[in-house]
């Protein structure tokens, strides 16, 4: 009866590791592609990779579309700031 029991036990043992294998393995690949993409990022604008200089960007980008969101509305000066700021805020953490 031990053996029925130890049978179980192992397979049961097994079943979590392959699991948490496969979850470390894919976690893994997920932070590789993330680094990979921040890297390739902060290199094509020479910008650090740093809390700050992403919200920066961030921030600039999000001007932008404000920008985008005003030409859709029709207001034509209204998209001329937001996209007036938006390049000054993204010229300023690329230049």
């Amino acid at each position: 009866m031990d053996d029925a029991f130890t049978f179980i036990g192992n397979a049961f043992g097994e079943f979590i590791r392959f699991i948490v294998d496969g979850l470390t393995g894919f976690f893994n690949g997920i932070d590789d592609a993330a680094g990979s993409f921040m890297q390739g990022l902060s290199n094509s604008l020479g910008i650090p990779i740093t809390v700050i200089s992403l919200l920066v960007l961030v921030l600039g980008l999000w001007l932008l579309w404000k920008g985008v969101a005003a030409l859709m509305r029709t207001a034509l000066v209204t998209m001329l700031i937001w996209w007036l700021l938006g390049v000054t805020v993204l010229s300023w953490l690329i230049n």
